[in-house]
């Protein structure tokens, strides 16, 4: 080798050694050019400082990858990101700037690198996703977040997870993911957050997560998970494991949530949707009620009685009339006995009693009223009869309604019918009384009552 030579040798080691010592520089130009095009550069700048040298052909290809070799070689982060961006099917509109020929995935969309261009962080919740799980991610040693919630994500959890030693916080929440939960989870020893909620995992859950020191939410709810609960995981604060086959509920001492809450999404939309169902149906049922109420209200055009609370006191407004309870009659009438009958007539019987200061009545019931012309008949008895004053007519004393009974009272005659009165018949046994009311209302339609 000439002088010249070994100054050309001399030179490209110095370029190697300046670039080996200048890696942060490598990487800025990294970043902005994919890898292919780096290499083509310093291919170019290498057989420049080779052209005037006579060197062997073998010994140019050493220089070359030797000095190659520190700054052009593949980044593990990028690749492992990037076979999961391919295992998650991830179509031509998503995730466009992860670039398999770029060295360094700082720059990429969701993904966060610390000042040494360490990537903590990716975050790719609710983007569509079908496809699977990638068990490259494990080489992500230094990840502290990976959120893949609210996609469509199936396939199982790959146990390479368990490598990611600086994990805090693993959320899988709303996906399609099966089998079991992987047991190297419990390495995470730095993990503070596992959400796991709404999937369809099955198969028990691994002791080993009892023991995570730093494990403060741990979400489960809503899989298929069977099996004991590890009893350390309920002195977690904030845990779940409602919507699976556990030991835990209604069947154990043991509450399937936390107190201090740990319910995932969608169980909190269910109960606000069960919340707001609750009140529409009992608006919707009070609204039917009063409209039911009002027609029946209206189905009486010629009511004269007004309800109040309790017993139903209703009020007449033709003349001054007593309102008799329904108890007071019922034991006036020795609760309506039939010994105590005196007739019967067109729509119901008449019965004596005798009232509570021994004054001696003839009550009325109406057990038909609420036929055809029932309650017609009852009203317009109680308005003619009640404004009345005739000395053919007997005299109405009082009323009494209920909800189902409408009751007229009279003074009772002894041996003495309204016929006998009216048409000066013979007088009529006490029993045909109650015939004579029914008589006395059609002759009331004929009648012009002097007042």
């Amino acid at each position: 080798m000439n002088e010249n030579q070994s100054q050309s040798v001399a030179a490209l080691g110095g370029i190697c050694r300046w670039l080996a010592r200048s890696e942060t520089s490598i990487r800025v130009i990294a970043t902005t050019l994919p890898s292919h095009e780096v290499t083509t550069i310093f291919k170019a700048l290498t057989l420049i400082l080779l052209k005037e040298m006579a060197l062997s052909h073998a010994f140019k290809g050493v220089l070359i990858l030797a000095c190659l070799h520190s700054f052009v070689l593949p980044d593990a982060q990028g690749d492992a990101l990037y076979a999961l961006r391919s295992s998650l099917k991830a179509s031509a509109n998503q995730l466009t700037n992860w670039n398999q020929f770029q060295v360094n995935p700082c720059t990429w969309y969701k993904v966060t690198c610390d000042p040494n261009n360490n990537v903590i962080s990716v975050s790719l919740s609710s983007m569509g996703f079908s496809g699977t799980l990638s068990p490259r991610i494990g080489v992500l040693k230094n990840l502290s977040r990976l959120s893949l919630q609210g996609n469509g994500i199936t396939g199982e959890i790959p146990a390479e997870f368990g490598n990611l030693t600086s994990l805090t916080m693993l959320d899988l929440e709303n996906n399609h993911l099966t089998g079991e939960i992987p047991s190297s989870l419990g390495n995470l020893k730095e993990l503070k957050l596992l959400i796991l909620n709404q999937n369809n995992l099955t198969g028990a859950i691994p002791e080993s997560l009892s023991s995570l020191p730093n494990l403060s939410t741990l979400q489960l709810a809503s899989n298929g998970l069977t099996g004991q609960i590890p009893e350390r995981l309920f002195q977690v604060s904030k845990y779940n494991f409602s919507g699976n086959h556990l030991s835990c509920g209604m069947n154990s001492a043991r509450s399937c949530a936390s107190d201090s809450g740990g319910t995932s999404r969608k169980p909190k939309i269910g109960t606000v949707v069960g919340i707001v169902g609750g009140i529409l149906c009992l608006l919707l049922f009070g609204g039917l009620l009063l409209f039911l109420c009002k027609g029946r209200h209206k189905g009486y055009k010629s009511e004269v009685f007004v309800d109040v609370p309790g017993e139903v006191d209703q009020r007449i407004a033709f003349g001054q009339l007593k309102r008799f309870g329904w108890r007071e009659l019922q034991q006036a009438t020795d609760n309506f006995s039939e010994k105590n009958v005196l007739g019967r007539g067109g729509f119901g019987k008449v019965y004596k009693g005798v009232l509570s200061d021994s004054t001696k009545v003839a009550v009325k019931r109406l057990t038909d009223y609420e036929r055809p012309g029932g309650e017609a008949a009852f009203q317009r008895e109680v308005e003619m009869i009640s404004v009345a004053v005739h000395r053919n007519l007997l005299r109405l004393i009082g009323f009494c309604t209920t909800p189902t009974e409408r009751l007229l009272v009279y003074p009772f005659m002894q041996n003495l019918s309204v016929a006998y009165r009216l048409r000066g018949e013979l007088v009529l046994p006490i029993g045909h009384l109650g015939g004579v009311f029914d008589k006395m209302t059609k002759i009331n339609d004929k009648t012009k009552i002097r007042t």
